[in-house]
């Protein structure tokens, strides 16, 4: 099967496309994707201490907080930074983050990984043009501290 070659921004546009399609006023991309199992699969991908290590702050004000609970919280998190960022989707907000970085938004990904979630979710083989490096969204910064 031939695929098409676009450059890492145009995948990452037509992710974004498709990804803001499953999102709503209460269901960030993180939540999304751990449900339906796509994508990077949000907060399942992460191990609930890596989950802990990523949201401190919420953790910090419940010590006893559960699994379920912490994801139900790092959603609304996602969303509220949404809302402060003026973005549609997490990540492109932890691609702009500094401090309160999560993860590194589209920056997470690789050339590979991003073909692959496009052949996934937009149905369509593409080929990355490598000649662009930049994660087309923003710098590289360490997860922080929310």
């Amino acid at each position: 099967m031939h695929s098409n070659q676009l450059d890492r921004s145009q995948v990452i546009d037509n992710l974004r496309i498709a990804l803001i399609a499953l999102t709503d006023d209460e269901h960030s991309i993180c939540e999304v994707a751990e449900r339906l199992d796509i994508f990077c699969g949000g907060f399942a991908q992460w191990t609930f201490t890596e989950l802990k290590q990523r949201y401190p702050t919420i953790v910090r004000s419940r010590p006893r907080i559960t699994p379920q609970e912490l994801r139900e919280l790092a959603n609304r998190w996602q969303l509220a930074r949404q809302s402060v960022m003026g973005t549609k989707l997490a990540c492109d907000t932890q691609s702009r983050e500094g401090r309160l970085r999560t993860c590194r938004g589209w920056d997470e990904w690789s050339d590979d990984d991003l073909a692959r979630f496009h052949a996934d979710l937009c149905h369509e083989e593409v080929e990355i043009d490598s000649g662009e490096t930049a994660g087309g969204a923003g710098g590289s910064a360490e997860p922080a501290n929310p």
